[in-house]
């Protein structure tokens, strides 16, 4: 696990958190070689193989709860592990021993607890889900003030190889005026978008204790991340969050 990341955060103890990178499995390019992704055309029984390590690095007693992710805004609130791979963005348990997790190849991984460490949540926000809302959804799910909440940023596209067209940005700006800050005019004619920027803002008005990482590129650092821009067909890494048992 020398080259995971995990969130430095003032969590509780009980609360397990961590996001894998790239490196360390068995799955051979172009999903080398630690790829999670069961729906990214990569041989089932090497994911199968890498999630079982996971789970032994892990030391997690049960299988994560793994999403079937579609850019949108629904949240699985999850206490008992579905019969079958549920359609939702994120995934909220406060059952000890439950493992929330999202996959992501550039898109933003949010990992939520509050100060108590009595409910967790894995969020998965693409441009698209971050326009929906499902920051704020996932908030509201705590049931308590948002000085109450921490949170931390997996990597993610920086804001120097995220580009989008006028639509995404018109998009934003039409919902927050503010959120022009968040954009700047590429070489190309159309914007470079801060995905960082853009989440910390839906957080801003809840007023997080805690507010970390965002520091990361995925497309910029091919050595730790899978990058869908980058490459196309590729893996996905894994952010994950549980109470510990």
């Amino acid at each position: 696990m020398a080259d995971w990341l995990l969130p430095d955060w003032p969590a509780p103890p009980h609360i397990g958190a961590a996001v894998t990178t790239r490196a360390g499995g068995c799955s051979t390019a172009p999903f080398a070689s630690w790829n999670l992704g069961g729906h990214v055309g990569d041989e089932p029984d090497r994911v199968a193989r890498n999630r079982a390590l996971l789970r032994q690095r892990l030391g997690l007693a049960t299988e994560p709860l793994w999403l079937e992710q579609v850019h949108g805004c629904d949240l699985l609130e999850c206490d008992a592990p579905p019969t079958s791979p549920p359609r939702a963005d994120a995934a909220m348990s406060r059952q000890p021993g439950q493992v929330c997790a999202v996959l992501t190849a550039d898109c933003l991984p949010l990992l939520i607890c509050d100060r108590a460490g009595s409910r967790v949540a894995a969020v998965h926000a693409g441009w698209r889900g971050l326009a929906a809302g499902i920051i704020e959804k996932t908030l509201a799910r705590f049931d308590c003030p948002g000085s109450e909440l921490l949170v931390w940023l997996g990597p993610a596209i920086g804001p120097q190889a995220f580009e989008v067209g006028d639509e995404v940005r018109s998009l934003f700006t039409g919902l927050d005026p503010a959120a022009a800050k968040a954009f700047r005019p590429s070489p190309s004619g159309r914007w470079l978008a801060d995905l960082y920027a853009l989440a910390r803002s839906r957080l801003a008005p809840w007023r997080p204790a805690f507010v970390g990482g965002g520091d990361c590129c995925t497309y910029t650092d091919s050595r730790r991340f899978f990058s869908y821009r980058r490459d196309g067909r590729t893996g996905r890494m894994a952010s994950l969050i549980w109470i510990r048992s």
